[in-house]
């Protein structure tokens, strides 16, 4: 019985390892503007995570290959995505102010559901 107990705790805790899970820091190569990032989602239920580091007044856009929702929080927490009815795979910030900027990525939940490997294209001017 303890053996079971036991068993059952270690899943638990390695079925919430993503919750702690540090988000993946976006950098960009000297001097370029653009970078392409890979994530993986394994269904409905999971999410992969971004940082960004942005200065104030610039143009930040972002887009996936895949059917994802995105949303995007500013520096001080808020959700700054202008969602329509679609899958808001996309988005166009301007202007930034300057901190992180999280971008949290799930699968659509408005799409055919897939799992795998996705790319997130993102820009910055």
């Amino acid at each position: 019985m303890k053996k079971t107990i036991g068993f059952g705790l270690i899943l638990m805790l390695f079925g919430a390892l993503p919750v702690w899970a540090k988000p993946t820091r976006i950098v960009f190569k000297k001097g370029a503007t653009k970078a392409v990032v890979t994530g993986k989602l394994r269904g409905y239920k999971s999410s992969a995570e971004y940082v960004i580091r942005l200065r104030a007044g610039q143009t930040f856009k972002v887009g996936s290959d895949k059917s994802i929702t995105l949303t995007i929080l500013d520096p001080s927490g808020e959700d700054v995505m202008d969602r329509d009815l679609g899958c808001n795979g996309r988005a166009e910030i301007a202007p930034t102010v300057a901190g992180d900027y999280r971008i949290l990525v799930v699968e659509c939940r408005k799409a055919d559901p897939w799992r795998g490997t996705f790319k997130l294209a993102v820009s910055v001017k």
